[in-house]
């Protein structure tokens, strides 16, 4: 049966359409015991909010949440837990998409909007994981230099070699590759927790920076780290992935047994991102104990970071760590690219490509505009390359975001799982407070 003639399964039904599959052999794969206790299901639930959450742990959050700490203190504190909590409302409803209909949200937004509409939803997708693929490559190859001494433009390069480990780590199975990217998560997170003791943070002013403040949206400057940082923490391309691995899952079709998948899978989200938090926050609150309580304010490349860590904390260790988590972080980043990648063309055009042709395509895209950018203008453009693509992300947010608001508060399509009132009013002032920062962005860059 071809894709375009696959109808859309009834949410309130208790059967599955025939649907169209977008995660090939992964599909359905893992099995959910029935009748055994709540914390056995979590288990069999947990895995995709994970492979989500590196997204928002990756080396383009690393640059603009040092940039923000370094500039601005504790300040933007509260954007990152701010966007955190953007991100798990967002990923709640791209699961509960996922679950409800049988469809990911770039096979919906087809459906939904046409082929002109998805071709043009599918090229601004594109740009978003290109992207964060520019980041990851930036972040890896910066940690490669950092720990080994290799040339920068050399590790650039050497990042379009990862798309063989992908392939390998693919051979492991899913749970094995979810089991995968919470051992790096659990890494970076004890790397960060030596950070964070040895930095020794002032915790009355962690708790000041909790507290939004009106100069984030009057000073420009600020606003545009701010606007990274939401675009390095709430990930375009994440809403669609997401919405196809909750799929890897053999739920209950039944009423019941989609509601419970939707509870577990929820749980499992916001745990996932409630440990990205942790590190995005750990990693502002060490720049902003290391960096601006000693003068300086003006750190953008994680070099100099890297550079003054150890001296400023007078830990040796300090940089080390550092930069092995930074290489973790953006080789756990690479694991989802090509999920996401092969998610989105699939379900918007239609068309499948062998995973690593597809992974080659993505990172070429990337290794060949941050190349030449170094080669041209130098090293130094490395951490302006960071936040510049995460701000790319921000931009495209929208494009993603709008869609799954609509289609998840759609009862025709959603059935009884269809958003509240409540839940709708709260994803909608969400998307409208993304889209007035991304024009008061614009604004501020165009006058």
């Amino acid at each position: 049966m071809a894709p375009s003639d696959l109808s859309l399964a009834d949410p309130t039904s208790g059967h599955l359409a025939p649907r169209a599959v977008s995660l090939g052999p992964f599909d359905r794969l893992i099995r959910i015991p029935a009748g055994t206790g709540w914390f056995r299901k979590l288990l069999a639930f947990g895995g995709p909010g994970y492979l989500i959450s590196v997204g928002y742990m990756d080396p383009g959050n690393w640059a603009t949440d040092l940039a923000g700490g370094s500039a601005y203190g504790y300040t933007l504190l509260t954007i990152v837990v701010i966007s955190s909590l953007m991100a798990m409302l967002l990923q709640a409803l791209s699961l509960r998409l996922g679950i409800a209909t049988g469809r990911d949200l770039a096979q919906l937004s087809r459906e939904r909007f046409g082929t002109r509409a998805a071709f043009a939803l599918w090229v601004l997708a594109e740009i978003g994981i290109i992207a964060c693929d520019l980041a990851e490559v930036i972040g890896t190859a910066i940690a490669l230099e950092l720990l080994f001494g290799l040339p920068l433009i050399w590790g650039v390069l050497l990042t379009a070699f990862d798309t063989i480990l992908v392939l390998g780590l693919q051979r492991w199975g899913f749970r094995g590759l979810e089991a995968l990217v919470i051992g790096l998560i659990a890494m970076i997170a004890l790397c960060f927790c030596y950070e964070l003791i040895v930095s020794s943070p002032d915790m009355a002013a962690v708790l000041g920076g909790l507290v939004p403040r009106a100069e984030i949206i009057r000073d420009p400057e600020m606003l545009y780290v701010a606007i990274g940082i939401i675009g390095a923490t709430v990930m375009p391309h994440n809403l669609y992935l997401h919405s196809a691995l909750v799929q890897t899952r053999a739920v209950d079709p039944s009423v019941a047994g989609k509601r419970e998948a939707i509870r577990f899978a929820t749980i499992d989200s916001n745990i996932a991102l409630g440990f990205a938090l942790l590190i995005n926050a750990a990693i502002l609150i060490l720049a902003a104990a290391t960096f601006h309580t000693t003068g300086h304010t003006d750190i953008a490349e994680l070099q100099d970071a890297y550079s003054l860590i150890s001296p400023l904390l007078g830990a040796p260790l300090a940089a080390t760590i550092f930069a092995l988590a930074l290489l973790l972080a953006g080789q756990n980043s690479t694991l989802t690219g090509t999920l996401a990648g092969q998610i989105v063309m699939e379900g918007f055009l239609h068309l499948r490509l062998q995973p690593w042709l597809r992974r080659l395509v993505t990172r070429a895209l990337a290794v060949i505009p941050a190349a030449a950018v170094v080669a041209l203008l130098g090293e130094r453009s490395s951490g302006d390359m960071l936040i510049a693509s995460q701000v790319v992300l921000s931009l495209q947010l929208p494009f993603a975001m709008i869609p799954l608001v609509w289609l998840t508060g759609d009862k025709k399509l959603m059935g009884s799982f269809a958003s509240s009132r409540v839940l709708s009013v709260a994803a909608w002032a969400v998307a409208l407070v993304i889209l007035a920062l991304n024009l008061k962005l614009v604004a501020d860059v165009l006058f």
